[in-house]
């Protein structure tokens, strides 16, 4: 049984195609939890359209994607939960093929699909350009989505073990959310938005549980936040991005991994740090909201390295850098 999870916040350009493609897909979801952070758009009046469809609840205030997520999935009564962005649509089957992929395998804790561009209003709407088929971590520990930007030739053609799913369209498996929460959190709310779901991924490796790419799900996402555009982004998003860098590696990393790929880190460090403090002062703050969480970081990271089941040596093959190299599914190991 699948709930969808859908948090929204000024979404009105993109919420009816979103919702439109929920209703339409082979396999019904069992319920569509949406979780309104305040929006001032129209979003509130486009929703109170759908009551007898979906579970909708207000906030009043913009408590982050991280938390409102967290909201949808305590209401939430199925087994699979698939985090789903506004500005998505899905592809007829797409429900269907990620919860068959991911039944394979008991250690399966997230799927993912091939997410194209979107592109509202343009010709073609619906690109061929991919989004993201996974999350994969350079050594200096950016994390970046397999094949963003490019065309989509059918060089993502199988299905594939990768480091993690974006949010944007990730379906979880209620057992392996459980199993990583930290303090009730399976996005951890310090982050606000944005690397919420890397953060996860990551720990998520560190626990034993696997993420499946398979290219037979397919939608279309609106791609607003990429590396490229970060001198064009809000200083909100660049804000959160660059705090939520250090958040995520301050719990999840050991100190022989750190070591291993220390020259690396140490430059991007550099580079991030060198922006704060002479490209963009507004910015510096960012780096002192990781001090100020120094205390609450400790915790959590003392929780989830002493729950860790997989070895530095395991988990430094997925900082490589190669997004493409990953092994195929087992499915013998369902039968272990």
């Amino acid at each position: 049984m699948v709930s969808v999870l859908i948090t929204t916040y000024n979404s009105a350009p993109f919420l009816p195609a979103c919702l439109d493609s929920i209703w339409k897909q082979t396999y019904s979801p069992a319920e569509v939890i949406i979780i309104d952070n305040a929006s001032t758009d129209g979003t509130r009046d486009l929703l109170a359209t759908f009551p007898a469809r979906a579970n909708v609840i207000y906030n009043q205030t913009n408590v982050g994607f991280a938390a409102a997520q967290n909201q949808a999935a305590r209401l939430a009564s199925g087994n699979w939960l698939l985090s789903l962005n506004p500005d998505v649509v899905l592809g007829p089957d797409f429900v269907a093929n990620v919860v068959s992929a991911g039944e394979q395998d008991d250690h399966i804790g997230a799927v993912c699909g091939k997410l194209l561009r979107w592109n509202p209003g343009a010709d073609p709407e619906f690109t061929q350009v991919i989004d993201s088929t996974g999350i994969y971590f350079l050594p200096n520990l950016r994390h970046l989505d397999r094949g963003a930007g490019s065309l989509d030739q059918n060089q993502f053609e199988r299905a594939e073990y990768v480091f993690g799913a974006t949010a944007a369209a990730a379906l979880y498996r209620r057992n392996m959310l459980e199993d990583i929460s930290v303090n009730g959190e399976f996005f951890d709310e310090q982050f606000f938005a944005y690397r919420e779901d890397a953060d996860l991924a990551w720990r998520a490796q560190l626990m034993g549980w696997r993420c499946l790419y398979t290219p037979k799900a397919v939608a279309w996402h609106v791609r607003r936040v990429t590396p490229e555009r970060r001198g064009e982004l809000p200083t909100e998003i660049n804000w959160h991005s660059i705090k939520n860098r250090f958040l995520m590696r301050a719990k999840n990393i050991s100190w022989p991994l750190y070591w291993r790929f220390l020259l690396p880190i140490t430059a991007r460090d550099a580079q991030v740090i060198g922006y704060c403090l002479l490209a963009d002062r507004k910015l510096a703050s960012a780096l002192t909201a990781v001090w100020k969480a120094r205390r609450e970081l400790r915790r959590k990271r003392l929780f989830i390295q002493s729950h860790r089941r997989v070895s530095d040596q395991e988990l430094s093959r997925w900082f490589s850098g190669a997004p493409m190299e990953c092994s195929q599914p087992d499915h013998a190991s369902a039968q272990e």
